[in-house]
Order: C-alpha cells, then structure tokens, then sequence
C-alpha cells in the first residue's frame, strides 16, 4: 500500500510509536524511526529490513535534533512523504492548583511545540512529495477530558487545533493533516496513568481502571495495531481528500 514512500515516525522507540512503525513498514514504506530513547534499534530489529529503516536519535524539544533528524532521514530515502507525530509525554496527574508553569511548559512543549517542530523541518519536502500527508496524534482526553489531567487535555486539543490549521495551510501543495484521538489504549503508558489516579485518589487500581472503561460503549482497552491501522489508511492513497479530521479510535469513549 505504502510502496516507495517514506514515513518519518516520532515517538518510534516503544508502545503506539513502535506499532504504528512496524506497521508502515509491514504496508512496505521506508520508515524512519525517531525518539530519544535507544528503544529505537530495538523497534528496528523487529522490523527487520534495515533497507527500508533508519533509526535516529531525536528530541522534539530541541529543533536543532529536529532539522538533523528529517536531513538523515531525506537524505537516506531521497524524500518525505509521511510526518506521524506520535511522540508526547503524559505530564502530571495532580488537580490545577497542585501542577507548576514547569508541567504545563513541559506537557505543551513536548505534546504542541514538538509537532510544530517536526512539521516546520518536515514542510518542504512533504510539499514536494506527490501525495504528502501529516498524521498527528491526539487523544479523545483532549476531547473528553480525565480529572487531574489539566495540561495533557490541554495539550491534546491543541493538537486539534493544529492540525485543522495545517490541513489549509499545507492543502495547495495537495499534503493532508488529520489527528487521530485513541482512547485508553493497551499498553505501559495506560497502566502507569492508571496507577498514577488511584495513588493520587487513594483508590484501588482496579477501580481507577474500571472507571475509565465504564465511560467507553465496548468497555475494553483499544488494541494499538487498530490506531496503526488507521495512520496506514490516512498516509495512503485512498485518503486524498480526508484533511482537517480528527478521528477517534476510542472504545466509543468520545462521539465527536
């Protein structure tokens, strides 16, 4: 599906990252696999095809790491077709009058700014693409936000926002911007933001757990592969005229 094109994938080195990489290059792109963390050579040791991958070491906060990460990356494959903006971080669990200006820089510079930053370096060689497109990921918690999660629901519906900006902005050059929102998704980072409530609650982890999935019409965790699935179909030729969207793969955690 994806043959010939080149996906710059944030965020690559664990949990929905790594899915959504193995899972590009599955659908036979070129992936480059980027994060700070060195889980990067692992996720390119499962994919298995070191042809088509490119592991490089990236921190979204920094534009300098940024613009050397998207050079590496044009430079290795001949182009750039593909921006998935995965990488972002869960910031504090604590009511507002608990977070600091230090979580709130953090969580918006890491889950807004990092994309601003990969799509700024990105831009040029996604125009010059013939079918470039920007998958950014959000969450339906920006959407339908959790307690105690002030500055991640914040950031997330500036995710939203951002990519409905894009989609005009990048629309003349024929590159698409959609967001995906995934619920609770199967994973680490879910358990730890699990854990993270009911410490913060004095409430058992099942009953932090069991109130997330009562708020969900099939009460079960979102398999990472089915938020993969999605970016593969938006990065794709049958998706040309979907722009602006954000799409939940929620458990139908949220309806809009």
């Amino acid at each position: 599906m994806l043959e010939n094109t080149t996906a710059f994938v944030t965020g690559a080195s664990q949990g929905l990252g790594r899915e959504i990489a193995v899972a590009f290059a599955d659908a036979g792109a070129n992936v480059a696999l980027a994060a700070r963390g060195d889980g990067i050579y692992e996720t390119e040791e499962l994919i298995d095809a070191p042809e088509r991958t490119l592991a490089v070491e990236t921190d979204v906060t920094n534009s300098d790491s940024v613009a050397d990460a998207i050079e590496a990356t044009v430079n290795e494959f001949g182009g750039l077709d593909c921006l998935v903006n995965n990488a972002g971080i869960a910031g504090p669990t604590a009511p507002v009058e608990r977070t600091t200006d230090e979580d709130w820089l953090e969580t918006l510079d890491v889950n807004v700014v990092g994309i601003a930053r990969a799509v700024r370096e990105a831009s040029p060689h996604l125009r010059e693409s013939d079918h470039g497109s920007i998958v950014n990921l959000s969450s339906i918690g920006g959407k339908r936000p959790y307690p105690n999660r002030t500055p991640y629901a914040a950031s997330k519906m500036g995710v939203i926002g951002l990519t409905r900006a894009l989609a005009f902005e990048f629309a003349e050059d024929d590159v698409t911007a959609n967001a995906i929102c995934p619920g609770p998704v199967e994973g680490e980072r879910i358990r730890s933001v699990f854990e993270r409530q009911a410490d913060e609650r004095g409430i058992e982890f099942e009953e932090a757990k069991g109130e997330v999935l009562d708020n969900l019409a099939i009460r079960e965790l979102v398999p990472p592969e089915e938020v993969a699935a999605l970016a593969i179909q938006l990065a794709s030729p049958d998706a040309r005229h979907v722009t602006g969207q954000d799409i939940n793969v929620s458990s139908g955690g949220a309806w809009y």
